[in-house]
């Protein structure tokens, strides 16, 4: 059994058990969260329901095993002759999260 759930701006293929790290999500170290916004959910027998624009009744609960930052994007601007070069660095915040149930 997989789902497809969305946060924010972005959307995941999920299944029990599954680790997956995305943008900063609110929430505790060792606490659940549930996400209710599920586009499609695909059983174990083949059969599958997609959302319009999502699935009425669905749920995924997941658990919180981290909250930190993402690797370092650097971002360098440079123009050619004029003695002008600046390097400025990001690290997003993120959140690592288990998938622990899909109900569907």
């Amino acid at each position: 059994m997989y789902a497809v759930i969305d946060t924010g701006s972005h959307q995941h293929v999920v299944k029990p058990g599954d680790r997956i790290v995305l943008n900063r999500h609110e929430g505790e170290v060792g606490k659940t969260v549930t996400f209710d916004k599920i586009l499609m959910v695909a059983k174990d027998d083949g059969k599958y329901s997609i959302g319009t624009p999502k699935v009425e009744g669905a749920t995924v609960t997941a658990k919180v095993l981290s909250q930190g930052k993402g690797d370092k994007v650097l971002a360098y601007k440079y123009r050619r002759r004029k003695n002008y070069h600046r390097l400025v660095g990001h690290r997003q915040p993120v959140t690592e999260l288990e998938i622990t149930t899909i109900n569907a």
